[in-house]
């Protein structure tokens, strides 16, 4: 019978997990000495908890299965409670796993250090924060109960919460089994399906909007395949911007409101049949819509459940809904519905000249990059970096639109370079480089070699412009570029475009080591994007003050 350590690390490659993104801590050594010795996955050790969440959580957004973070009770727990907030809030399938007092160090007497209020108060915690939990305290009953967490993080594409006594990792125990996925109803999954073809049959402008759920379930190209056999346009959301990177014919743009382009907001806020695949109903997606979503005239499917109109069809997955409605359409007759030609091309062709660089140059430097060498998967901190990734060329981007936490940008690279095997680029801001742009250090130890483009204005940029009167939006300037040698990279700090361009592709061309080119730019100076939404912002917000 294997040990405990060696089911759950085995049970975890079983359930799709790749690698392990942690920090060894004392309730967690004996676990990690397992991880370290036994191989059964690769781990990849960070500098501080919540850099080991955002890493996990961008791993599972790109390769589809589950992101695992490993820390020690209390300190290193509490520390990732923010990342896995995020992860919840975006709907990322990351596996918490807390080493823990085991039974003797339990019954003491003492109070542990490391505990907060109460032995369990951090089990309390991770339960408002992830969708299932498990405590390992009985080695009977412990592969069904991470059996059960574990398909729960696959199937609600959500975090889950594993804790782990210390003196119980050598228990003998049964291998950890691999349920089957809960399968959806058929009969209603057949009449959903019947009644939402029948809505967008009848409509005279129909329209598809997706957003995480549909990469979290890999239903990207069943989407593709149902909207071109309905000639139906599609819109990512601004959360969903990278989506259907490989299905150019079919994506129309970003819905952005009033922050994004004209016609890709007409086509969405007068749609008659608008169907939401896999989308958040959030701020950050609707607050600048034109138009309040109408009841009547929205298709939600999120969160295993569809709702038409003002009723629900409960337990449909996602991907199974989108392979239904594929099964069910038939491709359209030549010369029927066409779909919506709108051109949202992405600027490119920077005149590298002495001009002062302003964020929108950027988006315009790493468009032409792309064209030189390639696409690059990407990750965003929050920030205006996030609002220039709109502006260029849709690629693969895992960043936090929704939950908007500062820190993101750079161990989400960091994951995604250890999950793929491909060479990220990064865009982050000074403010959030200044919270996790240390680990970058930890690149050389794996062979990583990001590019980071860091936006820096020696300022909180975002906030300036929503609150600009403000002097606590300003910050030191820490000359970053040079400090990036001692982290074993290379840095380069540029003020103009001509020295951006320049920059950018000296970075290409250098491999073995990351690459931060540090972008000065003046205070004020915004990306064409972030200014539309904050100028929308403020606009619903005066008609909702005013109301």
């Amino acid at each position: 019978m294997p040990r405990l350590a060696h089911a759950l690390l085995q049970g975890l490659k079983d359930h799709g997990a790749r690698e392990i993104f942690g920090i060894p801590g004392d309730f967690v050594l004996p676990f990690y000495k397992v991880i370290e010795e036994s191989g059964i996955l690769p781990h990849f050790t960070l500098s501080h908890e919540p850099a080991v969440g955002f890493a996990a959580d961008a791993a599972a957004r790109y390769h589809l299965g589950l992101g695992v973070a490993v820390i020690t009770y209390g300190a290193g727990a509490f520390n990732i409670v923010n990342a896995t907030a995020g992860a919840y809030a975006e709907r990322s399938p990351v596996v918490v796993i807390s080493g823990a007092p085991g039974a003797g160090e339990r019954a003491s007497g003492f109070m542990l250090h490391h505990q907060a209020r109460s032995v369990d108060s951090q089990l309390a915690v991770f339960r408002e924060i992830t969708c299932d939990q498990a405590v390992l305290d009985n080695p009977a009953t412990a592969p069904a109960e991470m059996a059960r967490v574990l398909r729960s993080a696959r199937e609600r594409s959500l975090p889950v919460y594993i804790e782990f006594p210390r003196d119980l990792v050598g228990a003998e125990v049964a291998p950890v089994p691999v349920l089957p996925r809960r399968e959806s109803d058929k009969e209603a999954l057949a009449e959903c399906a019947a009644e939402i073809l029948e809505r967008l049959s009848a409509a005279r402008s129909p329209a598809v909007v997706v957003d995480v759920e549909v990469r979290r379930y890999g239903a990207e190209e069943g989407v593709a395949d149902f909207a071109r056999r309905l000639g139906l346009p599609v819109v990512t959301t601004f959360m969903g911007r990278g989506l259907l990177e490989k299905s150019p014919d079919v994506l129309t743009g970003t819905y952005m409101g009033a922050a994004g382009h004209v016609d890709v907001t007409r086509l969405v806020d007068e749609s008659d049949a608008l169907l939401l695949l896999g989308v958040i109903l959030s701020d950050t997606n609707f607050a600048l819509s034109q138009r309040k979503l109408d009841p009547r005239r929205t298709i939600h499917a999120f969160d295993r459940s569809v709702k038409i109109g003002h009723h629900v069809y409960p337990n449909l997955a996602l991907n199974d809904l989108v392979n239904e409605l594929a099964a069910r359409t038939k491709p359209i007759a030549a010369g029927g519905r066409p779909r919506p030609r709108i051109n949202t091309g992405f600027p490119k062709g920077l005149k590298a000249d002495g001009t002062k660089i302003v964020p929108s140059d950027i988006a315009t430097a790493i468009n032409d990059l792309f064209d030189r060498h390639g696409k690059m998967p990407m990750t965003s901190d929050i920030g205006d970096c996030l609002f220039t990734a709109m502006e260029i060329e849709n690629t693969a981007l895992a960043a936090p639109g929704y939950y908007a936490g500062m820190g993101f940008g750079v161990p989400g690279g960091i994951g995604v370079a250890a999950a793929t095997g491909q060479r990220p680029l990064i865009l982050v801001g000074d403010g959030a480089f200044q919270m996790t742009g240390w680990e970058l250090g930890n690149c050389g130890r794996y062979g990583l070699d990001p590019i980071v483009v860091l936006f820096n204005n020696a300022s909180w940029e975002m906030l300036r412009a929503f609150q600009p009167e403000s002097k606590f939006n300003d910050l030191s300037d820490w000359n970053f570029a040079a400090i990036a040698p001692s982290l074993g990279g290379h840095g380069e700090r540029v003020t103009t475009r001509a020295e951006l361009a320049a920059a950018l592709e000296r970075a290409a061309q250098r491999r073995g080591q990351f690459s931060l080119v540090e972008v000065m730019m003046e205070r004020g100076a915004i990306s064409d994007t972030l200014s539309r939404f904050v100028s929308g912002f403020k606009a619903v917000r005066a008609k909702q003050t005013r109301a």
